[in-house]
């Protein structure tokens, strides 16, 4: 069961970074359309998106600053909470 949490753990800080890297490229504005930039995509869209849907619901999308990374990393964090407290 630990290996298993211990997959889980690594699979979450890998998300984390690769959305951290995203927001790098942003940042500088580093082109995103060669192959990085979109395997970067496609890995960190899935959890982007909902944080996107939620900030726009609640008509936080639509500012200077895109905060769904910060709100995707934290949705992360606590799922991980989550699964870590089910499993335990």
């Amino acid at each position: 069961m630990y290996t298993f949490i211990i997959a889980i753990r690594r699979l979450f800080d890998l998300i984390e970074i690769l959305i951290i890297i995203r927001i790098f490229f942003s940042i500088l504005r580093l082109p995103s359309d060669n192959v990085v930039g979109k395997i970067l995509h496609e890995l960190t869209e899935p959890v982007m998106a909902p944080a996107r849907a939620l900030l726009d619901k609640l008509g936080l999308g639509r500012g200077f600053i895109d905060f769904s990374p910060w709100v995707a990393i934290i949705f992360l964090r606590l799922a991980y909470t989550l699964i870590l407290n089910i499993l335990r």
